[in-house]
């Protein structure tokens, strides 16, 4: 039984290893297919928005030169080469009134003039609708290139979720059948063990029934070693003989101790007797070196009186 628990775990976490590495295997295959195709994509933007921006670059290199402008004659840098001189002729219009060669009320270049400005005019709204147009164009252009970009980019996302899904819903399946087939070796390897569990237990409690422990036989906590060595495990209590003994041993203990704390009694007494000895004969001696001072200082009296008398007299 115990082998075939160790072919099914061993099985079990080879078929575990398997299913962890093709599901690893599986997503840095996705991984790098993503990265791969963002890769292709980003550099599919780089190079449109590259044509883009060389396209408006040629457009205004071609159609929209500074002397096209309306206000390049401001800042043309070959203005005053292109200028006519101060003076060309009587009737030219630069002319001022001192000169004598216009008059206030003449414009004989009015029909000419109006001619030119409304051609100029045309020029320039039909210049600015084309240019309008084609930035209209451009833009459109450039707007249809991102839908499309944005459209196959969707897709392409779209067609990785569809895959991812699948292989996840197929990783689902065959987790739920190894866990299936897990829950089914587990319920019969608990099965097993509940049984061998059930039939242990039997055998303990008939081991414990016929043996030496709940009989508490006095024998089996008799050592290998003598008689005077106990095993503390199997110990079931003193036999009448050593209860004698134990009793015997502290009743001398006892008297022992009485013994002690008579002969400390003594000792105590003792002390005190020597005490009262030392403190006795302490205060006889201070009461004769008491006398002994009072006798001295009255000798000294007397001394010091006839001393006193003697130099009086003197």
């Amino acid at each position: 039984i115990d082998k075939d628990a160790l072919d099914a775990q061993v099985k079990e976490r080879k078929i575990r290893e398997a299913a962890e590495k093709a599901q690893h295997e599986k997503l840095a295959h996705d991984m790098k297919k993503n990265d791969k195709l963002m890769c292709l994509l980003e550099e599919r933007q780089k190079n449109e928005i590259k044509d883009m921006n060389r396209a408006l670059t040629e457009f205004q290199k071609n159609f929209q030169k500074p002397e096209t402008r309306r206000e390049f004659d401001l800042n043309d840098p070959q203005a005053l080469k292109k200028d006519r001189p101060a003076r060309v002729s009587d009737s030219d219009p630069r002319c001022t009134i001192s000169g004598m060669q216009k008059f206030m009320g003449e414009d004989l270049n009015y029909d000419q003039r109006m001619k030119f400005q409304k051609e100029q005019l045309r020029e320039w709204s039909l210049q600015q609708q084309k240019d309008w147009k084609n930035a209209l164009a451009d833009q459109k252009l450039a707007d249809d290139l991102y839908d499309k970009f944005r459209i196959e980019l969707d897709r392409k996302i779209m067609e990785e979720q569809r895959k991812e899904e699948e292989s996840r819903r197929v990783v689902c399946t065959a987790t739920k059948n190894f866990n299936r087939i897990q829950a089914a070796e587990l319920d019969h390897k608990n099965e097993l063990e509940k049984a061998q569990k059930i039939k242990d237990d039997m055998d303990e409690i008939t081991c414990l029934l016929q043996g030496d422990f709940l009989s508490e036989n006095p024998d089996q906590a008799i050592g290998p070693l003598g008689k005077h060595h106990v095993l503390v495990d199997r110990w079931k209590g003193m036999n009448q003989e050593q209860l004698m003994a134990i009793r015997r041993f502290q009743k001398e203990q006892a008297l022992e101790k009485l013994r002690e704390r008579e002969q400390e009694r003594q000792r105590d007494a003792e002390w005190d007797r020597q005490r009262l000895q030392t403190a006795r004969a302490q205060l006889l001696w201070e009461r004769h070196q008491q006398r002994q001072n009072r006798l001295q200082r009255r000798d000294l009296d007397v001394m010091n009186a006839e001393l006193s008398q003697e130099q009086k007299a003197k």
